[in-house]
């Protein structure tokens, strides 16, 4: 398993847009891959799961994965992150 901390700072947060780009990212990988904010964890894969969450700017969350291409996964997503989802 391995987790990164990332703080989004997209303008807007993670709404339908950005979420839809981070989930399509999280599906390139193999392995199981979740968003934790709060205490609270959801499937990366999920767009209903990420939305849930209600992630707006400045809020830290943290990517979590757990399989074959973990570090990759994560590592992949930080960089969509912190890029603000190329928007």
């Amino acid at each position: 398993m391995y987790m990164q901390e990332v703080t989004v700072n997209n303008e807007v947060g993670l709404h339908a847009r950005p979420a839809t780009f981070f989930i399509q990212k999280a599906n390139e990988f193999k392995s199981g891959i979740w968003v934790e904010k709060d205490e609270r964890r959801v499937n990366a894969k999920s767009l209903l799961g990420v939305l849930s969450l209600g992630i707006v700017q400045g809020t830290a969350i943290n990517l979590i994965a757990d399989g074959s291409d973990e570090k990759e996964a994560v590592a992949a997503l930080s960089e969509l992150v912190s890029t603000n989802f190329a928007e």
